[in-house]
């Protein structure tokens, strides 16, 4: 293969000029791009997945069934390409010019329309939808989502997810304590922080476990996103959490009015715990300084 012109010992040195050395090199370079084309297809796939998950899991699963949109397990099988990437553009454009198809996903949603999601255009939906193409054809889609049941919680469900809740104990990840954040129904103290909206009806709110649980394992809001990308709840805490909030969802009272009735008592009770004590504290000096000026005084005047 290789043209030799001179050998010294065990060195070979070869023909710059050969054909053969510009057919290896050829070939060499091949081999860079097609490594370089499988590195650039696996970090277009990564992306994808992360911006699935950060973006649509929370109201879609594949192969899971349906939550608050449509299960998109062998979606390319219901509408062409360009339609779902058009779609996934800017659905709301979809809905105004009254497209039957995407009229027909409202109602089945119970009316809720798809936002415009930021960051999507057309590489991106096109990418996607190679995503959902290749996780629909596994057996089981790592987009499958945590599978609720209707199986009653026990007690001990109950109990799991007010502690993990409450933050005693702690989050496997090492998540941060729902408490720090977020108040509810049945929660110790004062009822939890006051950053995140009150959880005593989230459970109705989101219609239900299995989409409340698809919701905590990829939170979408900005302050949740970036944190439990890092630290995301294990399906076994997900459970625990969907059973306590079922079970607060039925008390019926949110913990705000209670914990700030709690608040203002314990601020009243320390106020007047705070008067007594500087009371006790001072009374004997500044009746001593009173005393010693209105002896003076008296004094005075008999003179």
């Amino acid at each position: 293969m290789w043209k030799t012109v001179e050998k010294t010992g065990s060195a070979w040195f070869l023909d710059l000029s050969s054909g053969n050395f510009r057919l290896l090199f050829a070939l060499v370079m091949c081999m860079w791009m097609m490594l370089f084309s499988v590195f650039v297809c696996d970090a277009v796939a990564q992306e994808a997945a992360d911006f699935f998950r950060q973006n649509c899991i929370s109201c879609h699963t594949i192969g899971g069934g349906q939550l608050t949109g449509p299960d998109l397990k062998d979606v390319e099988q219901r509408k062409d390409p360009k339609w779902l990437a058009d779609f996934l553009i800017d659905p709301p454009a979809m809905i105004a010019k009254g497209d039957p198809y995407a009229l027909k996903l409202q109602l089945a949603s119970r009316g809720v329309v798809m936002p415009k999601i930021a960051g999507m255009n057309r590489p991106r939906a096109e990418s996607l939808l190679n995503l959902i193409h290749e996780e629909s054809e596994k057996p089981v889609s790592q987009f499958k989502g945590v599978q609720a049941g209707d199986k009653p919680f026990t007690p001990e469900d109950i109990a799991k997810g007010r502690a993990l809740f409450q933050g005693t104990q702690k989050l496997e990840n090492g998540g941060p304590t729902c408490v720090f954040c977020h108040s509810v129904s049945g929660a110790t103290g004062l009822g939890g922080g006051r950053l995140g909206p009150d959880l005593t009806k989230v459970y109705e709110r989101l219609g239900g476990r299995k989409n409340l649980a698809a919701w905590l394992l990829a939170p979408a809001t900005n302050t949740m996103q970036p944190v439990f990308k890092a630290n995301p709840l294990t399906p076994e805490e997900i459970l625990s959490l969907v059973a306590f909030f079922e079970t607060s969802s039925k008390d019926g009272t949110p913990a705000d009015s209670v914990g700030l009735l709690y608040f203002f008592l314990l601020a009243l009770g320390g106020t007047v715990l705070g008067l007594v004590f500087f009371d006790t504290a001072w009374k004997n000096r500044l009746r001593s300084v009173r005393w010693t000026l209105v002896h003076q005084k008296r004094q005075g005047e008999k003179i």
